[in-house]
């Protein structure tokens, strides 16, 4: 335990000056492995660890996922989903806010990355909702919320990498996903509503008007019925999520390549921008199993199952404990590290409790949701405020509403575990 102690002092050390989050991992796996080991038997455990890790079959999903995001974005079609949503919802009060969720859903079920779904609300949605005399508070941490809705939503990166860490079906993380991530949108519109109602910062938008509402939709059908496709292919057992996401690349291919907006320049920065997203992930993955199997070797996973056991404490209680230090972890880091670093004890600890996987991994992935959003990392907030320029503080306390609405939809998730496991029961073997 005094070595385990140390080597957390490492791993928190080198995260302190700022080594990469895989890279720490891998480290002090290693140097574990190593004390408990011997040298050279830990290199033969990391090199078969590290191959087995990185050659699953089913990372093959990250970087067709990502791909068919870069795609769609380099094609302009997520811009245009973002204006269809607009015609449609934009003439109600506060209505264009509710527009930048809607589209933030299509575009949770296309980009996979709440980062980039951020930066995409913010170049498009930001500039027209100050152009409606929005105020910037609300207007940037619509963005910045709407951002998050692509961890939940399939197809989330989130959820494959807890799918991969865990050894759980991702098909059926992305079934489950589907109703937490438009409870969540339903959330974020109520309490738009209540602010366009109860103050002055959403005022109402330009007349409805019909045939501009139903000219602006019709670039964004080919992109809903491809996420229609991808989805239904996984939950009618048609295809695998790997075999679904190659069949999303190549929908998105040609999407793009039909409505001729896709150049090669553009098409170039798509491939080296999945590559470079997918070798970070693939790090990621592979450094924790380091780190796991170092856990493994010192049976310290054993003994925390041990105690699981045979304490006093309530499963309910335990839970809660994991969840609060998962929302903790949320405030410094961002969500890959979070499930990397706690996935190893978590984990086992939510299994022995008697807790189902699938619903252990929404659990998980909305609390990772959350803390894109608080400070003082609140990676979400950082990127609309690089991108529309607005400070940091208005950003946040703009966001604080939709942060309570955010608590009462994990709660909702926690109390009602049919909420998630719903969709999946249905599924095809």
């Amino acid at each position: 335990m005094l070595t385990f102690f140390v080597l957390l002092l490492v791993l928190a050390s080198l995260m302190a000056v700022r080594v990469p989050i895989a890279f720490a991992m891998g480290i002090t796996g290693t140097i574990g492995l190593a004390a408990q080991l011997g040298f050279k038997p830990a290199l033969a455990v990391l090199e078969r660890t590290f191959f087995d890790t990185s050659s699953s079959f089913i990372l093959v999903a990250i970087p067709l996922f990502i791909l068919m995001a870069e795609l769609l974005t380099a094609g302009d079609v997520t811009r245009r989903a973002i204006i269809a949503c607009q015609s449609w919802i934009g003439h109600v009060k506060g209505g264009l806010a509710m527009a930048t969720v809607a589209a933030s859903v299509l575009l949770a079920a296309l980009v996979g990355s709440s980062t980039a779904s951020t930066a995409a609300m913010a170049a498009s949605a930001f500039p027209e909702m100050r152009r409606h005399k929005y105020s910037d508070s609300l207007a940037a941490a619509v963005v910045s919320v709407g951002g998050t809705l692509a961890v939940v939503v399939p197809p989330s990166i989130v959820l494959v990498v807890y799918g991969v860490l865990t050894e759980t079906s991702i098909g059926k993380l992305f079934i489950a996903g589907i109703i937490p991530g438009l409870l969540t949108a339903g959330g974020l519109a109520v309490v738009i509503k209540i602010i366009a109602h109860t103050t002055d910062q959403a005022p109402k938008g330009e007349p409805f008007v019909l045939k501009k509402a139903v000219k602006d939709s019709r670039h964004v059908i080919p992109m809903v019925l491809l996420m229609v496709a991808v989805i239904g292919a996984i939950y009618g057992g048609i295809a695998s999520p790997s075999e679904a996401a190659a069949l999303g690349v190549m929908g998105s291919l040609v999407i793009v390549l039909a409505q001729r907006t896709l150049k090669f320049a553009a098409f170039n920065r798509s491939v080296s921008g999945a590559i470079r997203a997918t070798v970070m992930i693939v790090a990621i993955v592979a450094c924790s199993a380091i780190f796991s199997n170092y856990l493994a070797f010192t049976r310290i996973t054993h003994s925390l199952l041990e105690f699981v056991a045979t304490t006093d404490m309530s499963r309910e209680v335990i839970m809660g404990i994991i969840i609060l230090a998962l929302l903790v972890m949320g405030m410094f880091m961002d969500q890959l590290a979070i499930l990397s670093l706690a996935m190893p004890l978590a984990f086992p600890t939510a299994m022995a409790l008697g807790y189902d996987p699938i619903w252990f991994g929404i659990v998980v992935t909305k609390t990772v949701e959350i803390g894109l959003l608080t400070p003082p990392l609140g990676l979400n907030a950082y990127v609309a405020a690089a991108q529309t320029k607005v400070p940091l503080g208005t950003i946040f306390k703009g966001i604080l509403p939709f942060l309570g609405m955010e608590v009462i939809v994990l709660i909702l998730l926690m109390s009602f575990p049919e909420i998630t496991l719903f969709l999946p029961e249905f599924m095809a073997r």
